[in-house]
This record gives structure tokens, C-alpha cells and sequence, in this order.
């Protein structure tokens, strides 16, 4: 018999999120509401220092808020990497500003600090980087950047939970916001969700208000009231980008057991680079100093020249056997709304385009088995050996 199908990522749920969510549908209250909050607290708690959390429904919900609450508008300008999913580039577009793309570190992947100050205009009001693949940007060179030259920084943070740079948690950085992901295969998951992070009142309080169509008041504090309090006002045109009791009961447990997941996928990132030695591949890149942690989201490789397999072929090979990767990602520079808004072409973005042609994000995922490993790393060498 083959083997079955080995799938790119799978969510661990076990018999405690199962239990908070009947917990939550039992008790009557499943939109935001005494759940969304602990978790709000919990998460907070857990990053430590004076934070404020406001979930929501996906990061991209996140990223919009908080650049809505820093003022963002037309003829302003955003640095962001090409190197990222649409939604880093998109939320800059909804509020009528345009990013301005640079390309990646070849070490880190992640945005490169030389090039971002080369790409500052009189027009700049923000640096958007992005943690790739759960390694942490250079934040000590950013904010000194952005403090010379007066910019925020808003941290799209959908991979690094939990990232450590030179000691301290993605989400402890004197930024203007910091935007978590617990989208389905994330390193903790709600399946759709998000969470917003800030040591700004000024921050907090807009997002917290735009999160739900501008109302001034929580819809938890307006219906669990003692007292009649049906009066609200609404002070804006916000969004409807709140959390659900639901999704916050799985974020809950989840979040009890992140340390443990971060640890089994740093051993699985390990297995990888032990067993794929040897072969024409260029293994993921990894933390600069050891003060710095990789929540390890994503494992992903690059298919060197000399293999006898180009990336799209091994791609196939590896489905063909069972075995589920991805890309991440095709960059925004080759996505048609980038390219022809902004006239974007490859050679201007030489690391992350040779990056995108080489790139292979393997299976990693706490649900996997040593085993599991050694079969991915068996099909490779069968494949590239």
C-alpha cells in the first residue's frame, strides 16, 4: 500500500481547545466576548511589558487598523519587501497610500535595512517589515532608522509568534504596532484570527474603535450590563474585523501550548537540516546570534543550479510521492497589480526573485512525526541524490 498523503500543514487541536469551544457554544455568548478578552489578556501577558492586545479577524485586519489609527492616507508612502503575501502591500492601498518595494537580505530573507534607506522619500511615513518564515527582521537597524529619520514601524508579524531578536519577543519592540496571524497553519491557530499589538494608548483605543464599525462602545461591556446601556454612538466608519468567542476558545489553549509546539518544530527544522546534508539544497536560514529565536513557521529550502531537478520539477516529484510543499512566495513584484501599477520588473529585485525560482517551503507542522521527516528527507535524496 502507499503511503498516504503527507500534507504541507496541519492545525494540532487536541481535547482542550474541543472542550473550550463546546465551553463558549454552551454558554451562549459565541461573537466577542468574555473569551476574546482573556485571550486579549493571555496573549498580552504571555509577550510581557506594557502591551495592549486587541484581537481580531486575520492579520490583514490587524495590519489595517493600525495603520488607519497612525493617519495613513494618500501621498503617503510605506516601505514594504517584495518578498511577502499581497496582504502586507494591500492594506497600504486601502487607505489610498503606496508602497514603495525593496528587496530582500540573501541571508535572512527578510526586508533588507541598506536598501530601506536608500528607498526613503520625502513622502515616507512608515516601514512595514515583514518577520519571514518565523526569522526575525534586523529590528535593531530599522528603528534606527526610523528614529533618524522620523518614520513608525509597523511589524507584519503573521510568522513570528514566538520570535525572540537579540533577546526580546517579536511584540516588545518601542513600534508603533506589532500584527500576529493564527490563520489555520500558523504556529497557533484559530483558523481565522489575528492579533494586534501596542504600547500606544493612541493606537490601542482607534483599532479598538474602528474593530467594529466605529461604535464607541464594546459590544461585550453594552450587553452584559447590569443596568440598560443600549446607547451607542458611532464616531467613525469602522470595519467589522472583531474576534469571535469561538476562535478566541481555540487561541486560548493554543496559546498554553506554544512553547511546546516552538520546540518541536525547532526539533523537526533540526531532523531537516541533519538529513538534507549533502544535497544540492541550501538549507533554511537560521538565527545570526544566540540571543535571537525562529518560531519556524515555514522550513523553506533552495533548489541549488547544480541539482538535476529544477524547483518547479522537484515540486512535482515530491507530490507525485505523497509529499504536499509550497512556495512562499511568488513576490509582489511578479503578482499583475503590482507589477503594472507600479512598473515593477524582476531585475529590480535580484535576491528575492532568485529566491522565488528556487524556493521550496517543506512540510512543518507540530502533528508531524520523526518519521514523517525522515520520509520527506528520503524522497529528496531519492529525488536530487
Amino acid at each position: 500500500m502507499p503511503d498516504p498523503f503527507l500534507p504541507f500543514a496541519l492545525p494540532e487541536i487536541g481535547d482542550e481547545e474541543i472542550a473550550e469551544v463546546v465551553d463558549s457554544l454552551r454558554s451562549g455568548w459565541i461573537t466577542t466576548g468574555p473569551k476574546t478578552r482573556r485571550f486579549e489578556e493571555d496573549f498580552g501577558a504571555y509577550l510581557g511589558g506594557n502591551v495592549e492586545c486587541i484581537a481580531v479577524n486575520s492579520a490583514t485586519a490587524g495590519l489595517h487598523l493600525a495603520l488607519e489609527a497612525l493617519g495613513l492616507g494618500p501621498g503617503d508612502e510605506v516601505i514594504v519587501p517584495t518578498h511577502t503575501f499581497t496582504a502586507t502591500a494591500e492594506v497600504v492601498r486601502y487607505l489610498g497610500a503606496d508602497p514603495v518595494f525593496v528587496d530582500v537580505d540573501p541571508g535572512s530573507y527578510c526586508i533588507d535595512p541598506v536598501l530601506v534607506r536608500k528607498a526613503i522619500t520625502a513622502k515616507t511615513r512608515l516601514l512595514l517589515p515583514v518577520h519571514f518564515a518565523g526569522l526575525s527582521c534586523d529590528m535593531s537597524a530599522l528603528c534606527s532608522i526610523a528614529k533618524e529619520y522620523g518614520l513608525e514601524i509597523v511589524e507584519d508579524a503573521a510568522h513570528a509568534f514566538p520570535t525572540r531578536c537579540g533577546g526580546r519577543l517579536i511584540g516588545q519592540f518601542d513600534t508603533a504596532a506589532t500584527v500576529f496571524s493564527f490563520y489555520a497553519n500558523k504556529t497557533i491557530a484559530t483558523g481565522e484570527g489575528g492579533m494586534l499589538v501596542t504600547q500606544r494608548p493612541d493606537v490601542a483605543k482607534r483599532s479598538r474603535i474602528m474593530r467594529l464599525h466605529g461604535i464607541d462602545r464594546d459590544a461585550f461591556n453594552r450587553f452584559t450590563s447590569k443596568t440598560p446601556a443600549w446607547y451607542y454612538e458611532v464616531v467613525a466608519p469602522g470595519f467589522k474585523y472583531n474576534m469571535s468567542d469561538i476562535a478566541a476558545s481555540l487561541g486560548l489553549q493554543q496559546l498554553r501550548k506554544i512553547d511546546r509546539f516552538q520546540a518541536r518544530r525547532e526539533e523537526l527544522a533540526h531532523r531537516y537540516d541533519r538529513g538534507l546534508s549533502g544535497l544540492p539544497l541550501r538549507a533554511a536560514p537560521r538565527p545570526s546570534d544566540h540571543a535571537s529565536t525562529h518560531a519556524w513557521h515555514l522550513y523553506v529550502v533552495q533548489v541549488l543550479p547544480s541539482a538535476r531537478l529544477d524547483r518547479d520539477a522537484l515540486i512535482q516529484g515530491l507530490y507525485d510521492l505523497g509529499i504536499g510543499c509550497s512556495v512562499h512566495y511568488v513576490p509582489l513584484h511578479r503578482q499583475p497589480y503590482w507589477r503594472d501599477r507600479y512598473k515593477l520588473r524582476p531585475q529590480q529585485f535580484p535576491v528575492s526573485d532568485e529566491l522565488y525560482r528556487r524556493c521550496v517551503s517543506l512540510p512543518l507542522y507540530t502533528r508531524m512525526s520523526d518519521s514523517d521527516v525522515d520520509r520527506v528527507v528520503a524522497a529528496l535524496h531519492h529525488l536530487l541524490g
